[in-house]
């Protein structure tokens, strides 16, 4: 898979998992699916950490919850006819690119993006379903897997490299 950099409102294609699926203990996501991009950030080992939520053709229980995709964009993104709606109260979080990222139908590792004013609105309402406390987060990452690639990236590093100074606690 060619490298590419994660932004919001990217679709793209991942083996989500479901909050309700990984609490009864489910590791990998029952199919691979459409997820955009809602927000990116470094973490302290350098390492960008994305958050994606996820879209479904099943109607929200509470159309408050989720923004249905216009069908132009839809077409647009080369997705299918029937109507979707990107959830906005559970995201999936995991280290970019993750071994979940799959590429899309037809070739290429993105579908494409949603219209700039939609992906705002989509961050809004997931900020505020996060301010009502109606959101919750998946990790997705392996921690065994995460420490031996930051193992292997720290021996590659060039040697006689300053080190930062600090305390330890």
């Amino acid at each position: 898979m060619g490298e590419f950099a994660p932004e919001i409102g990217l679709v793209i294609r991942h083996a989500y998992l479901w909050w309700n699926e990984a609490r009864a203990g489910r590791e990998e996501g029952a199919k691979d699916r459409p997820c955009v991009i809602v927000h990116t950030r470094r973490n302290e080992h350098g390492e960008t950490e994305v958050y994606i939520a996820p879209v479904t053709h099943t109607p929200p229980e509470n159309p408050a919850r989720a923004m249905e995709i216009p069908q132009a964009t839809k077409k647009r993104l080369r997705l299918d006819d029937e109507k979707s709606w990107i959830i906005t109260t559970e995201v999936n979080r995991f280290i970019w690119p993750g071994p979940d990222l799959r590429a899309v139908p037809g070739g290429g590792m993105a579908y494409g993006f949603l219209p700039a004013s939609m992906a705002r609105g989509l961050v809004q309402q997931i900020k505020n379903n996060a301010r009502s406390r109606a959101f919750l987060i998946t990790g997705r990452d392996d921690e065994a897997l995460n420490e031996r690639v930051r193992r292997e990236r720290a021996s590659r590093e060039p040697k006689g490299k300053d080190k930062k100074k600090g305390c330890e606690s």
